[in-house]
């Protein structure tokens, strides 16, 4: 008999292999797919070295033939779930081109002995394993059209012992573990509502204040690569047809998306949103078959307002938005204009491969690979090329890989092309508007952009993104006040939006830099917003601190142009300002050969130059940012790093140039 395997201790963190166990502290129970936990085993086996990525899915997926895309997606759950180590510094770092490498120090300790107590996670994992068996759902409608039934809320979920297990008696003894365990699955989250009956409906007119909702990416009964795309994809989707809705402000996808891997509190998660309602839900695939539980919520008073069981054949996965958006209005007892009613009439029909490949792109963008998401979307629209929703979200793939990961030209052609073919198909799409804005105004046509903003504003006072790129563009044009007045609106229609995308620059502009750091979210990975945490220290002089942020930005990713010019500024305030310079040139040659049009990226970039010492590079780059439509006049005149440069000639110039165009923005649009 061989010999079981040792636990791994590595950080706050204890892993079982055998018990497939994931620890956090002594007793807190963390969830894991079991592709994840294989994931988290192979890497922390061999921490400190470096994984390939075809070592991983040799190892994860050993007799199955799956896309790349799937290590990506599983690895960045792995990061989210697990947080950052007591040092700060993530524990799986990424090695460009090669793979991975488990960063924290991993010590092996004996396991418990047999008879210990089981912690929570240990019957979830058993049972995961073959302990025990989940009752199997109700008999399918056999209609072969769309079946959309209603059922009371689904029965607790049910354990049969396999024959002949030896882990039958421990289970028996651990019989009041089966309620977490319910929890972790998904099916239990009625459970967590204490004080919710089976058939009790909430009456909507004792919701008080504004109608605020967070979608909640659907939790998979049964974790599998094939459907897990599912349940972050399914919310989006809902989220996009509540757009419509003046009178409900509804989180974007990108604030419910760090939940996708996690069973949060939900009361946790409405503190942390700042909304007053839920949509929870769980699905499950059975053959050609599935079902999902969905439960609308008030957290504050742990009642819910509706809740439902919606069996559809697979290939009619669109009639899932429809429905359960449609429960939403019900429910909450929203007044909707004839145009918004007409919005969230039933979708158009879609090739069943076609939505699919939608939802797969959705989850990849999602999960930050946005080349496998812009593959995914494509295929979909070349299968039903009169769908609006995924032109707009091919739109959105096409814009953050070219601004992003140096897409350039002919990414942002390609991204205004879809968002036109979306509009065309429906015209009066809020986000889709809101999105072209957004490449109107990083290609340098801030002018474009500030009408369609005032279009989806006008539709949906509530839309905080609009509020938020509205920011954007004048923060750009430098009416700085009125771009952080917006901002601040966004964030308290929204205190998530685009948090760990973009960032309150105008704090920065305006010298206010512990207030621009307070801005930025805590305990994150993205290198995005990492840089910007060190380029805030770097303003207030705190040049270690700054260091240790741009070094580890950088590390995570090498490959943004943000991350870039802090390894730049680290460099050259070590004293190693040659091989800053080295690295900005390589910098440079690739907005220029890709033609990356981000005029206030690259601006970034010019005032790396300018610390560097080469003056007439920072000119250069100063000139072409200013000609691509970054002209923030208010903070050209104070910004500390182009001090090097303000004698130069060609800096007065440029200057003037940069307050024509201010001035002219300012005359047009500063009571628009």
């Amino acid at each position: 008999m061989s010999l079981k395997r040792s636990c791994l201790q590595f950080g706050e963190y204890r892993l079982d292999p055998e018990e497939r166990t994931l620890l956090r502290g002594d007793r807190e129970a963390i969830p894991l797919a079991p592709k994840v936990f294989d994931l988290l085993v192979f890497l922390a086996e061999n921490s400190g070295h470096l994984v390939t990525r075809d070592a991983l899915m040799k190892a994860v997926w050993p007799d199955s033939f799956v896309d790349e895309s799937n290590l990506t997606v599983n690895i960045s759950l792995l990061r989210k779930t697990l947080g950052n180590a007591a040092d700060g510094r993530p524990f799986i770092e990424t090695v460009p081109k090669r793979g991975y490498r488990f960063l924290s120090e991993v010590t092996f300790q004996p396991r418990a002995s047999p008879s210990a107590e089981i912690p929570y996670g240990g019957v979830a994992s058993q049972i995961n394993e073959g302990a025990g068996a989940i009752a199997a759902p109700a008999e399918r409608p056999t209609d072969a059209a769309i079946a959309v039934d209603r059922f009371p809320p689904p029965a607790p979920l049910v354990v049969r012992p396999v024959q002949g297990s030896s882990r039958l008696p421990v289970l028996t003894k651990h019989l009041w573990l089966i309620f977490p365990l319910l929890a972790i699955v998904g099916l239990g989250v009625l459970l967590r509502f204490r004080s919710i009956r089976a058939n009790s409906i909430r009456p909507p007119a004792a919701i008080q204040g504004r109608r605020s909702l967070a979608v909640m990416p659907f939790q998979n009964l049964r974790h599998d690569p094939d459907t897990d795309y599912l349940g972050f994809a399914l919310a989006d989707s809902i989220i996009g047809k509540l757009a419509y809705v003046s009178e409900l402000s509804v989180r974007p996808s990108s604030s419910v998306a760090r939940y996708a891997s996690q069973s949060p509190d939900p009361g946790r998660v409405a503190n942390e949103l700042a909304v007053n309602t839920l949509l929870t839900g769980t699905y499950v695939k059975d053959g050609d078959n599935l079902r999902i539980a969905a439960q609308l919520v008030d957290p504050e008073t742990q009642r819910m307002i509706w809740h439902d069981t919606i069996d559809v054949k697979f290939h009619n996965l669109l009639a899932v938005q429809d429905t359960v958006t449609q429960q939403i209005v019900s429910g909450l007892q929203l007044r909707l204009s004839p145009r918004e009613a007409e919005h969230l009439g039933a979708s158009t029909a879609s090739d069943p491969r076609a939505y699919e490949y939608y939802l797969r792109g959705v989850d990849l963008y999602a999960s930050g690979n946005f080349l496998y998401s812009i593959k995914m979307l494509e295929s979909s629209a070349r299968l039903d090329s009169r769908s609006a929703m995924t032109w707009a979200m091919l739109g959105r793939a096409y814009t953050t890989n070219a601004s992003l990961q140096f897409g350039g030209s002919e990414g942002y052609r390609q991204a205004q092309a879809a968002y036109e073919k979306a509009l065309a198909l429906e015209p009066a799409q809020i986000a889709c508007r809101v999105y072209l804005a957004n490449l109107f105004t990083d290609t340098g046509r801030v002018e474009s952009a500030v009408p369609l903003l005032k279009q989806a504003l006008t539709a949906n006072p509530n839309f905080a993104e609009a509020d938020w790129e509205l920011s954007y563009a004048y923060r750009f044009a430098g009416l700085l006040n009125k771009s952080v007045e917006l901002a601040e609106r966004a964030r308290t229609l929204d205190p998530s939006v685009k948090l760990n995308s973009s960032a309150i620059n105008a704090y920065l502009y305006l010298g206010q830099y512990e207030r621009f750091l307070a801005s930025l979210p805590n305990g994150t990975n993205n290198p995005y917003i990492i840089f910007y945490r060190g380029f805030a220290k770097y303003h207030l002089g705190r040049k270690k601190e700054a260091d240790r942020d741009f070094d580890r930005a950088y590390q995570s990713d090498p490959t943004i142009l943000q991350t870039q010019v802090g390894e730049a500024l680290m460099l050259t305030s070590n004293g190693q300002s040659q091989k800053a310079l080295e690295l900005l040139r390589k910098t440079e040659s690739r907005i220029l050969r890709s033609g990356v049009t981000d005029p206030e990226a690259i601006y970034k970039v010019a005032e790396a130059y300018s610390v560097s010492g080469d003056r007439q590079a920072a000119i250069r780059v100063l000139r072409r940012s200013i000609k691509d439509g970054f002209f923030c006049y208010s903070y050209f005149v104070r910004d500390p790093l182009l001090d090097s440069i303000r004698v130069d000639p060609e800096f007065s110039e440029l200057l003037q140039n940069a307050r024509h165009r201010s001035e002219e923005f300012q005359r047009k649009f500063r009571d628009f």
